[in-house]
């Protein structure tokens, strides 16, 4: 069965469980205990269930990071897991390019969605892409945060560091201006 069929048979899978508030890997396993009317679901429809429940977390967070406007629990149960999916393929599945994971994520969108839903999913997902190929290799990941943790420690130690001051409101990371008053001249 292709994969495009899979995809499709997991969204049916995970809107459900997500219409009904279950657990998706409980409803996984009685939709492969009992399937029903339908043909068995295929390994790699069962694959990404299983990815997208065991990485749920991590995926809705990332698109949360990326999104514009519209956190993953506000968007719409068929975007939201559309989304899923193709977020799972680019992160934790290196065996489907991501061009092809946005490919098919669109090819979704635009039989299932309104039509707002592909550019808002096309959009998002490439900039998931864009930071997923922006990231550090893991190893430097973690020394840069190493040194971030030291910097911020230094910092905390010191009350006479003061970095970075910003208004009240917290609207800029601009330092404050001098306090000293500046007289007009007359001339």
């Amino acid at each position: 069965m292709a994969r495009s069929t899979a995809r499709k048979r997991a969204l049916n899978t995970l809107y459900e469980a997500d219409e009904k508030s279950q657990d998706i890997l409980a409803l996984l396993d009685e939709r492969i205990a009992h399937p029903g009317a339908q043909t068995p679901l295929p390994d790699y429809a069962i694959e990404i269930v299983k990815g997208v429940a065991e990485h749920r977390r991590q995926i809705d967070m990332t698109l949360d990071e990326h999104s514009t406007g519209w956190k993953v629990r506000r968007m719409g149960v068929v975007d939201r897991n559309i989304l899923r999916i193709a977020a799972w393929e680019i992160l934790f599945n290196d065996d489907v390019p991501d061009k092809v994971a946005i490919d098919e994520a669109l090819a979704l969108a635009k039989t299932l969605c309104d039509d707002d839903s592909p550019a808002f999913i096309h959009g998002l997902l490439s900039a998931v892409c864009t930071a997923k190929n922006a990231a550090p290799a893991p190893e430097s990941a973690a020394e840069e945060a190493d040194e971030e943790s030291s910097d911020s420690d230094a910092a905390a130690s010191d009350p006479t560091d003061e970095g970075d001051v910003s208004d009240s409101s917290g609207a800029s990371d601009e330092p404050a201006a001098p306090s000293a008053e500046i007289q007009p001249t007359v001339d």
